[in-house]
């Protein structure tokens, strides 16, 4: 690892921590705005221009926390990895289907990509309880978010 021209406020031990929280969370929102964008520019049928303009919402707020994780990384000394191949080799997110798929198809993969998102974020608010409470709050806010897009998706289900 490159020496960091920045330095951290937190000790190495913590740094490491808070460190591996928010690259982990970076690849997930990278991957979290091209799985939507893949949606978007895919879903077909009945209610189609909702969920459409709804997946557009969900790469804003991905794309928003993505630079906001990626800039708190950098404030404690860590240089944050959003490369392509970085994002393929360590997200968590599940693969979302190629092609075209219906509304309801494209919601529930949505619905569990979120899910799955949400229960790497909230592991990673506890990982980061000792190590940076300034990290975990953003993980925190990030966590709010996606759990209202997420009830936002399943209410399309109910």
């Amino acid at each position: 690892m490159v020496n960091s021209p920045i330095k951290s406020p937190l000790s190495d031990a913590d740094k490491e921590i808070t460190g591996n929280a928010l690259q982990a969370t970076l690849v997930d929102l990278v991957d979290l705005s091209l799985i939507a964008k893949q949606a978007h520019w895919n879903v077909v049928g009945k209610n189609f221009r909702s969920a459409h303009l709804q997946l557009d919402e969900l790469v804003a707020t991905a794309r928003q926390y993505t630079d906001e994780v990626a800039e708190r990384a950098n404030a404690i000394g860590i240089s944050p990895n959003g490369k392509a191949k970085t994002v393929v080799e360590s997200s968590g997110a599940p693969d979302y289907p190629d092609n075209w798929q219906s509304v309801e198809t494209a919601v529930a993969a949505i619905v569990d990509t979120l899910a799955t998102l949400i229960q790497r974020l909230r592991k990673r608010i506890d990982e980061t309880d000792k190590s940076d409470l300034v990290t975990q709050d953003l993980l925190i806010e990030i966590t709010r978010a996606l759990e209202e897009a997420h009830w936002m998706w399943q209410a399309q289900q109910a």
